[in-house]
């Protein structure tokens, strides 16, 4: 891609998405996701009428008086954008790429996030975190970010969504708002998280378990129609976007095509289950359709 083709790529999605930011979205995105939480403010002398459930005995033993810690509102928020760049997101047969719904997507919530005076930064992984770009403000910080979205190509093809949510905990040691943006083609990932357990001793612990009690963490899973469904085209020749491997599939078989669509309603009964025992929000959306309900279907989650 030139650069003047980026530019132009640039320039369109900017159009469509910040549209979509402050006329569609802007009211639902401050209303689910502005001033979650109380953040510490102060300690101060206690005043008559003060609560005395927020005295601060520590400090009150130490000067012979009692002290209240002050609490105020967390007006500023982050938000994380996780998004996957792993081979298999180079898939599309109807209007678009898998890649190009994700960045429709991601682009939005970019949007949506500095419309609302937020900071926004992205976690761009395969099978290994690719690249890091740190929370900020500001419309050129998102046009960045979507030069990034349309331009990046990883290093790597796999996919490892573990290791994204494990950074993201490290990376981001206060609260915040969180989207998973993935095909969620990873079977490590569904297997491992299916462990979840009431307790369990904390080296056993998912990392999504890990990240979704200290983040506000949300799943946006974008696939193809041929994703979850094989044409009947006869002898076709695949190839695995993520390992290279070639096989020949005799799709004119009903046995082949009913064992791919048993495989991809597991895959889906897998992670809807996750999801549902780490209390995150969810949606799909397939690329050949309108991702903007969908979108406000999450944001009222």
């Amino acid at each position: 891609m030139t650069s003047e083709e980026l530019l132009q790529k640039v320039r369109k999605i900017e159009i469509k998405t910040h549209g979509l930011s402050r006329n569609i979205f802007a009211g639902e995105y401050h209303s689910q996701f502005k001033g979650r939480g109380m953040a510490f403010s102060e300690v101060r002398e206690y005043q008559p009428g003060d609560d005395v459930r927020s005295i601060d005995w520590n400090v009150t033993a130490r000067m012979n008086r009692p002290y209240i810690k002050v609490y105020e509102e967390e007006r500023e928020l982050t938000v994380m954008l996780l998004v996957d760049v792993s081979g298999s997101r180079n898939f599309g047969t109807v209007s678009q790429m898998k890649r190009d719904m994700m960045a429709e997507v991601a682009a939005t919530l970019a949007f949506s996030t500095i419309e609302n005076n937020d900071k926004v930064g992205v976690i761009f992984f395969s099978d290994q975190v690719e690249k890091f770009i740190p929370p900020k403000k500001g419309k050129s910080h998102v046009l960045h970010i979507i030069r990034e979205l349309l331009s990046f190509e990883p290093e790597h093809t796999g996919t490892n969504i573990n290791a994204a949510l494990q950074y993201l905990t490290n990376a981001q040691k206060r609260r915040c708002t969180a989207f998973l943006i993935s095909d969620f083609v990873d079977p490590k990932f569904a297997v491992e998280s299916q462990k979840l357990k009431d307790r369990f001793a904390q080296s056993e612990v998912p990392p999504i378990v890990i990240a979704s009690r200290k983040h506000d963490l949300s799943a946006i899973q974008i696939y193809d129609r041929r994703d979850a469904e094989m044409p009947n085209v006869g002898l076709l020749k695949v190839r695995d976007p993520e390992t290279g491997a070639r096989v020949w599939t005799d799709t004119g078989m009903s046995s082949v095509r009913e064992a791919y669509a048993k495989a991809w309603n597991e895959q889906q009964e897998a992670l809807d289950t996750v999801f549902t025992k780490t209390g995150m929000r969810s949606i799909s959306l397939r690329t050949d359709e309108d991702f903007v309900k969908a979108l406000m279907r999450l944001f009222r989650q």
